[in-house]
């Protein structure tokens, strides 16, 4: 792997903190990614901020088909540069929060795995992009603040369990494949990363058309943690029906519990009767 500070000096580029860049510069953790991604040769594959295209390179080798989204326009001459001679390499200079996940289905013409290393400050925000776009997409592999990836995978009772874990546990089975020092990044992070699978669940826990509900009152359930379950939801400012304590009894939930206490399935079953 060619340094990346003197490959950066020699474009007279420099890490974003704006953009939360930290480019990963350990040549055996990139090899453990891919492998945990379980690239094949005949897989099109989505890669969200490819920085100095490192990744980008070694995925084309495994795959069919890369496209690479990046934010920040000098580091994408410099990738359109470096990889004009592969074919199986598009670049594109697009923030992925806002980009039409559909567009690269199409051109793919199949669902695509996801292989990133994501910015910490629109980790979360990506995650229920994807989650809400997950047929266009076969699995994720996404290296992520460890604090963020914790939270994905905790459970009910406590301090990390949340609106993320509710939501990421009610469609995948999300696996933690590895954890990264922060030495292996150019700046380092301040905290540790983490590497997790998202295999999305075969098994629907509730309607497609009912989840965008579920996430409502999810988020809300956990908007005041330090309050009761009912207390919660009525300083959240979700809309509720009348008597909500009634409704979250019918549901077989006590209104006195604490939202980090009720298990997926009574998420479901509070989102069923709040309706």
């Amino acid at each position: 792997m060619v340094s990346i500070r003197k490959e950066l000096a020699e474009y007279g580029l420099s890490p974003r903190k704006k953009l939360g860049q930290h480019f990963l510069i350990d040549r055996n953790i990139l090899a453990k990614v891919i492998r945990a991604a379980e690239v094949q040769r005949e897989d099109a594959v989505l890669e969200v901020g490819p920085g100095l295209g490192e990744m980008t390179l070694a995925l084309a080798q495994k795959a069919a088909r890369v496209i690479a989204v990046e934010i920040d326009s000098p580091l994408v001459e410099r990738l359109r540069q470096k990889v004009s001679d592969i074919p199986n390499i598009k670049i594109i200079l697009a923030d992925i929060l806002r980009v039409d996940f559909s567009s690269f289905f199409h051109q793919a013409g199949k669902p695509l795995k996801v292989v990133a290393n994501l910015p910490y400050q629109i980790s979360t925000p990506l995650l229920f992009r994807f989650i809400e776009s997950r047929k266009l997409f076969s699995n994720l592999t996404l290296m992520l603040q460890r604090e963020v990836v914790e939270r994905m995978i905790a459970r009910p009772g406590g301090k990390e369990y949340g609106a993320l874990s509710v939501l990421i546990q009610m469609v995948s089975h999300p696996s933690v494949q590895f954890f990264i020092k922060p030495s292996a990044f150019f700046p380092p992070p301040k905290v540790e990363s983490a590497v997790v699978r998202i295999a999305w669940r075969d098994d629907l826990m509730m309607k497609a058309e009912d989840e965008d509900w579920l996430r409502q009152v999810a988020k809300a359930s956990f908007s005041h943690r330090r309050k009761t379950l009912a207390n919660s939801l009525k300083h959240s400012g979700i809309s509720l029906p009348p008597l909500p304590e009634k409704r979250i009894e019918k549901a077989g939930i006590d209104p006195g519990r604490r939202p980090e206490t009720l298990t997926i399935q009574e998420f479901i079953r509070l989102a069923e009767v709040l309706k």
